[in-house]
């Protein structure tokens, strides 16, 4: 009786010790949600951070894809997983966030929510409980995704995104943003080749991971036009009062000062600007 006791008062140490697992949230309550793997559960965002989809300027096929990509799922046709890659700053992670904004505006449904890159591991949990509220549709995102030479949690997002036996389910869709089209450093691909048994199948089976997403949307550095287009179009959502020549002058020194034209040197361009202007932005 006592060792039998004894194991009682050990299951009961280690069921203390183990992660409370979250309930699943109401989806109805919330547009956005974020994933948090330690305990298995989604928590809802109160206030996206976001811009407006008309203010993303200099992609325009991009936008144009992903944005019909995603109309057709949320209206409950095929659609791809999409990875988006890519130069820095040029409103990789903006675009999706955008996109589910503007869509949603007509499919209530669709949600969209955030795995973090050390979470990968945990995604067919993720995938298990989404399948299980099939009135809603969802668009899970995962921002500036990448793997190590040491990372084996690659392969738990092939798997989740082949769906195993029962397939993904029909009302998730999975969106990328990295700054490496294969998601893996050339390094790790080279060392592959050079050691493996069988190079080309080595590299195959660690290339072949953005495979699983059919669309391939490439974001690169802007010219000069695209940036003083992204400036303008702040400006004038804001109503920031410049005259255009001053506006441009300005905007292209805060660019040399960086190095780079982008998307995000253009907001922070502008955000600077309003706050010598001393007007908010909200």
């Amino acid at each position: 009786m006592a060792k039998n006791d004894d194991m009682r008062l050990i299951a009961e140490a280690l069921a203390r010790l183990a992660p409370e697992h979250a309930k699943a949230p109401s989806f109805a309550k919330a547009e956005a949600f974020v994933w948090n793997g330690s305990v298995a559960g989604l928590l809802p965002v109160a206030k996206v951070n976001r811009v407006d989809i008309t203010l993303l300027q200099g992609i325009d096929q991009s936008k144009a894809t992903l944005v019909e990509n995603t109309t057709r799922f949320a209206k409950g046709l095929p659609a791809n997983n999409a990875l988006l890659w890519g130069a820095r700053g040029m409103g990789k992670s903006s675009l999706v966030k955008a996109v589910h904004a503007a869509i949603a505006q007509s499919y209530k449904g669709l949600k969209v929510v955030e795995i973090h890159r050390e979470d990968i591991s945990t995604l067919p949990q993720l995938m298990a409980q989404l399948r299980a509220a099939p009135k809603f549709r969802f668009i899970v995102f995962c921002d500036d995704l990448s793997f190590d030479a040491d990372d084996t949690s690659y392969k738990s997002l092939k798997a989740a995104l082949d769906g195993g036996l029962e397939g993904r389910p029909e009302n998730v869709i999975f969106y990328a943003t990295s700054n490496r089209r294969h998601l893996l450093p050339r390094e790790m691909i080279e060392n592959e080749r050079s050691t493996a048994i069988s190079p080309s199948e080595a590299v195959q089976e660690k290339v072949s991971l953005s495979d699983r997403f059919g669309l391939w949307l490439g974001f690169h550095h802007c010219g000069q036009e695209d940036y003083f287009s992204m400036v303008e179009g702040y400006a004038k959502h804001f109503k920031l009062k410049i005259p255009l020549d001053d506006l441009h002058a300005q905007a292209n020194e805060w660019s040399v000062t960086r190095g780079a034209r982008s998307g995000r040197v253009a907001w922070q361009f502008v955000q600077d600007l309003a706050g010598k202007l001393g007007h908010r932005l909200g």
